[in-house]
């Protein structure tokens, strides 16, 4: 092999900010698409599901929510070895177009009312190309804005990814409430809903234009040139990295749990447990979101200067320490209160969030980076983040304790700190050297060990 004895091409600042600035705004679209279903859940609930239990079909809601990330795994599955082979911009191309089809579709599917047991029915499948799509999504993401980032600066640059997706939660709810706003309560109940899903489509014209025009990593780019790309990538992956594969599984547990908690599931809870108005838990997730957006950048470029490993176990602890007083103080009844457990969760979720995907990204060898990365994120999701809103409503019905969704968060937290302890610290690590120790002898054991090590 010879890829380790190329000098990786420079790269200049402005194609940096160019593949950060396609990378991001391509994310919040699909970020954008995939969680207004969350933000109108109620009127979802309403209309694709028997009248009758609003909490049946606030559940049956969320588990649809949940079945579209038991869809990410397949994604990941087929889109991380599809980077792996054809490289990652084409991938992020095809899944914006696969993720905005299926959105404008939900806007166009009649109700409950209309077509019967076929409106859930459609539903389910839409929202399994979603989670399909988005299994394509934060793989290929993460490892194009870190094939891109200076060794010196990674940490910062692949922060972006999940600040884009801080924002496409942000305008969807802003978009929802707007309309909210504006529409009396029958027109957002008979069409308002709707509107949303639609905007998608045309935003989703807009994310693809700007991948389309965005070249290729150029760690992928010199794979290429050189002949080097996989030609079977999934299994070489889990043949030379099935540790790493593990340890980003664990590793985003909590990256999951407290994003789909803080984002999706407490903009409900504000109003069906906490019994607070619509408008107050807009005002509630508008700052949360504003208070991660403010702190992911910043922190991201912390990790590049003391380390990922501190950022992830602060991360974790602080989850694993306050989500219990934190939930304690949304109860209190108090609106100020209820809002600063939330910014105070929101912060928690940053702190983790800015170096996880750096880290994970970091693990790989280029050869298999999307492959990997996608296959151990993606099963994470599927388990414990698409879930997280299901069992979180689940736990508050079914014991009576409102502040019972702590204690699924504390799980994560640990899990997640364990897995963190069997990591090593890869900040400032130039790329080209995971590359080295994985594939320049993949026929050796020894060196397949060493690889899976990162």
């Amino acid at each position: 092999m010879t890829v380790h004895d190329t000098p990786r091409r420079h790269v200049e600042p402005v194609e940096i900010r160019r593949a950060v600035r396609g990378a991001a705004i391509g994310n919040t679209v699909e970020w954008f698409d995939f969680a207004i279903y969350g933000f109108l859940a109620t009127y979802i609930a309403e209309k694709f599901f028997p009248p009758g239990d609003e909490t049946a079909a606030l559940l049956n809601t969320f588990a649809v929510f949940a079945a579209a990330f038991f869809m990410r795994p397949l994604g990941g599955f087929f889109f991380g070895p599809l980077g792996d082979r054809i490289g990652r911009q084409r991938v992020l191309a095809l899944v914006i177009i696969l993720m905005s089809v299926s959105t404008l579709a939900i806007g166009l599917v009649p109700s409950y009312d209309t077509i019967g047991v076929f409106a859930p029915l459609l539903l389910l499948f839409l929202r399994c190309v979603q989670g399909f799509s988005a299994g394509g999504e934060y793989g290929s993401g993460a490892c194009f804005l870190a094939e891109y980032a200076p060794d010196k600066h990674r940490g910062f640059v692949v922060s972006f990814l999940v600040w884009s997706v801080v924002v496409g939660f942000l305008l969807g709810s802003v978009t929802v409430t707007g309309l909210e706003t504006l529409l009396s309560e029958s027109a957002m109940d008979s069409y308002g809903w709707r509107i949303p899903f639609l905007i998608a489509g045309a935003l989703g014209v807009v994310g693809l234009y700007i991948r389309l025009r965005l070249g290729d990593t150029p760690d992928f780019e010199q794979l290429r040139d050189e002949g080097e790309v996989a030609s079977s990538p999934l299994k070489e992956a889990m043949r030379t990295s099935w540790r790493p594969i593990l340890q980003i599984t664990g590793l985003v547990i909590v990256h999951n749990v407290g994003f789909y908690i803080v984002f999706t599931f407490l903009p409900s809870y504000f109003t069906k447990t906490l019994e607070f108005t619509k408008t107050d838990a807009f005002v509630s997730i508008t700052i949360a979101s504003l208070v991660a957006m403010i702190l992911i950048p910043p922190l991201g470029a912390l990790s590049d200067r003391i380390g990922r490993k501190p950022l992830l176990f602060a991360g974790a602890l602080g989850f694993a320490i306050f989500a219990y007083p934190l939930f304690v103080l949304l109860n209190t009844g108090s609106l100020v209160a209820a809002i600063a457990a939330h910014a105070a969760l929101a912060a928690i979720e940053s702190v983790f969030v800015c170096a996880s995907l750096a880290a994970g990204a970091e693990l790989f060898a280029t050869r298999v980076r999307s492959s990997g990365y996608s296959i151990g994120y993606n099963v994470s999701v599927a388990v414990f983040g698409g879930t997280a809103p299901y069992v979180a409503t689940w736990l508050v019905d079914r014991t009576g304790n409102d502040i019972s969704p702590a204690y699924y968060v504390i799980a994560a937290a640990v899990a997640t700190f364990l897995t963190v302890l069997t990591m090593r610290e890869t900040a400032g690590r130039p790329l080209s050297r995971l590359v080295e120790k994985q594939i320049a002898h993949t026929d050796s054991p020894r060196t397949a060990r060493h690889g899976g090590e990162g």
